[in-house]
């Protein structure tokens, strides 16, 4: 990992840290999740909001006042509020997105949840998905939340990701290692 990369993941996991720990308590843990889950689908729909956390040409004013506009209208928590005022005030906006996935990670370990990320040639239906969380939550023994995307390259089947397993039963992966054996036969 490059060295700005790793010092912006420890800013975002330190304000991570700060807000869940904050959120802690009956209702606020879930008033959390459903900040993130806003702030995230904010943050992949609108290219000016990202513009905004990312871009030097905002001072830390505009910045800020902007942020809390973005927080009213979305209705988010006062402890959300007041963390994204202060990521302003210290122009650390740009670890935003690293802050959402943070808490996210930190919400499903508390929730005792695991994401598998499920890349498929077409979407899996709903029935699809229930079913295969079910096969993964009794192989990995927890929950099991299912984070999936399309890829239509890989021709048919599944590459699944729990934690550091992958299976990849994808024709396009089975095609590949026929033509790399088809190659050693020569």
């Amino acid at each position: 990992m490059s060295e700005p990369a790793s010092i912006s993941s420890g800013i975002a996991a330190r304000y991570a840290t700060a807000v869940f720990e904050l959120s802690t308590g009956a209702k606020g843990l879930k008033a959390l999740e459903t900040d993130i889950n806003a702030l995230g689908a904010a943050l992949d729909s609108s290219d000016d909001l990202r513009a905004l956390i990312s871009s030097p040409l905002y001072s830390r004013e505009e910045q800020g006042a902007a942020m809390a506009g973005v927080a009213k209208k979305m209705k988010l928590s006062k402890t959300m509020t007041n963390t994204l005022a202060l990521m302003a005030s210290k122009r650390r906006l740009f670890v935003v997105p690293q802050m959402v996935a943070s808490l996210h990670a930190k919400i499903a370990e508390q929730k005792g949840e695991v994401t598998a990320d499920v890349v498929s040639a077409k979407a899996l239906t709903k029935a699809q998905s229930d079913k295969l969380a079910k096969t993964l939550s009794a192989s990995v023994g927890s929950d099991v939340k299912i984070n999936a995307t399309v890829d239509e390259t890989l021709i048919g089947g599944l590459v699944v990701k729990v934690g550091s397993k992958m299976i990849d039963t994808s024709v396009k992966s089975k095609l590949n290692a026929l033509q790399n054996t088809m190659k050693e036969a020569r």
